[in-house]
């Protein structure tokens, strides 16, 4: 068997990563992240970078260091039971719920839809998404050939499309930057690593990390330390690849305002950008990208959840729950997508902050010889926080959910939990958790781990 791994291996693993990562959310939420930001590009980057690359790399460390079979495995470290729920939690959130029916429906809004008349965009954005699952179906069937289609395929063509826009937009910038507005005026650093929670990538990174294990050995590679070392490789060639890209098209934003004005949303400031360096065939080439984005992500996931579940309910073939997630995700993305990201929001600022602190006490487990007390503690007062968080940003869109009870909590919250007001209020009853799981003394008989 083959013990190590040649450069253009890695680079090749490295490239499917990076395009199992980088959708149309990917595109979208750093471009408008430029545009408010302005002059305070850097330190809003650099927040957004933090969630959006450091998180995820640190979650494919996480799987590949801890020597685990997967999201389920190192969650079984808080307790067994919660290691099914929580993957089953996370898995449908990246999976049928939320990311997979916004690969169909962002390139529709943004490619599609500004040409189609009104009155007919539902019945579109229904043909559109059947061809759109169809093809992620027939790709999604072997799972074994993932390396093919988006490191070898995929990621190149949508990568060369992209730096198409990219660097004629650095050749012949669209202006300065101006003023920034809304939060990132005080708070540009802190919303920045806000914003990188919308790319799902630290809860994505947790399932893909399996893929990419699986992916090195497929290659050969049957040692412990040799997995691990050819993992965290992969992972930084990727996350290099996705700091580069992050940073010119937070550039490209933040360039923007003066030629072509604000929108409401990245897609349309990305629409409107390519058309004002390539008129009409900038939309073209806009589809294009998007389409080429989001179809390779979208493979990644339903690969990634169809394995979860499969190992979950054997006696259903994956090739079946392939079918499975199609269809679902085909269903929820004819609600569309404000009804997606209404309902994603919420969920995503319950379960970041679980995943935060699993990841981080995953890899620094040595230090604490991975005591389960430690684990439970600090993950049972994360979710203390974390669920009123997830409350909070529901009432705010849907306000007749309001229960007396809880915006009592959320109000002793922000009175009294530092960085609270921020979304970070999480973070200082984690670390009490550590500490009171720390000094809990161990029992005679351990829990299991499943």
């Amino acid at each position: 068997m083959q013990q190590k791994l040649s450069f253009s291996t890695y680079a090749i693993i490295g490239t499917m990563l990076f395009g199992m990562f980088f959708g149309a959310g990917n595109l979208i939420f750093p471009i408008q992240m430029g545009q408010l930001a302005g002059t305070n590009f850097w330190p809003a980057l650099i927040g957004f970078l933090i969630t959006a690359i450091g998180l995820p790399f640190m979650g494919i460390l996480a799987i590949g260091l801890s020597g685990s079979n997967g999201l389920r495995d190192i969650a079984s470290r808080v307790h067994p039971l919660f290691g099914v729920v929580f993957a089953v939690a996370l898995y449908l959130t990246i999976g049928p719920f939320f990311a997979i029916p916004r690969t169909a429906t962002v390139p529709f809004v943004v490619g599609f839809e500004p040409y189609i008349n009104p009155v007919h965009s539902s019945l579109y954005l229904g043909l559109f998404s059947f061809v759109f699952f169809a093809i992620v179906y027939y790709f999604s069937l072997n799972p074994a050939k993932i390396l093919d289609y988006i490191g070898k395929y995929l990621t190149p063509a949508f990568l060369l499309f992209l730096f198409m826009l990219i660097v004629i937009a650095i050749v012949k910038p669209m202006g300065h930057f101006n003023n920034p507005t809304g939060d990132y005026s005080d708070l540009a650093f802190i919303t920045g690593f806000k914003e990188g929670y919308n790319t799902m990538d630290a809860l994505a990174s947790l399932a893909f990390g399996i893929v990419v294990i699986n992916a090195i050995k497929g290659q050969g590679i049957t040692d412990s330390k040799e997995i691990a070392k050819a993992t965290w490789k992969s992972g930084i060639f990727a996350m290099l690849l996705m700091v580069l890209i992050y940073g010119l098209i937070t550039y490209m934003g933040a360039s923007s305002v003066s030629a072509i004005g604000t929108y409401d949303n990245g897609g349309l400031i990305f629409s409107a950008v390519a058309q004002h360096y390539f008129g009409s065939l900038g939309s073209i080439l806009l589809a294009v990208i998007i389409v080429l984005a989001c179809l390779k992500t979208s493979i990644g996931l339903i690969t990634s959840c169809s394995e979860f579940f499969n190992q979950i309910c054997p006696k259903v073939s994956y090739k079946l729950f392939v079918l499975i997630l199609c269809l679902m995700s085909f269903l929820i993305a004819n609600f569309g997508l404000n009804n997606i990201i209404q309902y994603a929001v919420p969920v995503l600022m319950l379960l970041y902050p679980l995943a935060i602190v699993l990841i981080l006490l995953t890899l620094c487990s040595s230090l604490f010889g991975n005591k389960q007390s430690v684990y439970a503690t600090a993950m049972f007062f994360t979710f203390c926080v974390s669920f009123f968080d997830g409350y909070t940003t529901l009432i705010d869109s849907l306000p007749s959910a309001s229960i007396p009870l809880f915006d009592s909590i959320k109000s002793f919250y922000m009175d009294n939990l530092p960085f609270y007001d921020i979304g970070l209020g999480w973070i200082l009853p984690a670390l009490v958790g550590v500490f009171i799981g720390f000094l809990w003394p161990k029992s005679a008989k351990k829990a299991s781990i499943l």
